[in-house]
């Protein structure tokens, strides 16, 4: 007997109560929020807020994002990251769309760091919704890191005019990051 890869499906709706119970009103307790800083974390508290567009542009009220990113000094809080964070920053994040009346993601986080001499300060992004066979991944730049923008080997390896679909522009202490998942606007997408 031959075994075959088992087939893709769509997301379905169960991710609500699954992966954001307490974003969605069920009693049992998220393993990860919007909110990945604490009272002691080190580093720039910042915002992240941004909607999911469909190929229409309409907003899409029922995605995940969830982010994974370094801390204010560019350290993860992961045993596989040597170097030891050395704040309680959790580092990793999750939010339903479908939770905000405008159906917004929103982060409460600390502005990264560099992890290197090479790499600008970013957060790796995933997103899941229905009707995608799997979840995509992007990155969120920042529009003011400018110069470290520049030189980073991901973001130069764009091309430069889709470049700005993975940039956060600056509002203040709020950073806007909008995804596109198709259209004139689609937001770069990666393939890990």
């Amino acid at each position: 007997m031959t075994l075959k890869q088992t087939p893709s499906q769509t997301v379905g709706p169960y991710f609500a109560y699954g992966l954001t119970p307490e974003q969605y009103g069920y009693d049992f307790k998220d393993l990860a929020s919007g909110d990945l800083s604490t009272a002691a974390s080190q580093g720039q508290s910042i915002r992240i807020e941004g909607c999911v567009y469909d190929g229409e542009g309409n907003k899409v009220p029922d995605a995940m994002i969830e982010i994974w990113q370094a801390d204010g000094q560019g350290r993860f809080a992961h045993p596989a990251d040597g170097r030891g964070s050395n704040t309680d920053f959790k580092g990793f994040g999750r939010f339903g769309t479908g939770t905000d009346g405008h159906n917004r993601f929103i982060f409460d986080t600390i502005k990264p760091g560099a992890i290197d001499q090479q790499q600008a300060p970013h957060i790796s992004v995933i997103v899941t919704m229905r009707g995608l066979l799997t979840h995509t991944f992007t990155r969120i730049y920042f529009s003011d890191e400018g110069a470290a923008n520049e030189t980073d080997p991901v973001l130069s390896s764009v091309d430069e005019d889709r470049r700005p679909t993975l940039i956060a522009q600056k509002q203040g202490s709020t950073y806007r990051f909008d995804i596109h998942m198709q259209g004139e606007n689609e937001t770069v997408f990666f393939d890990v």
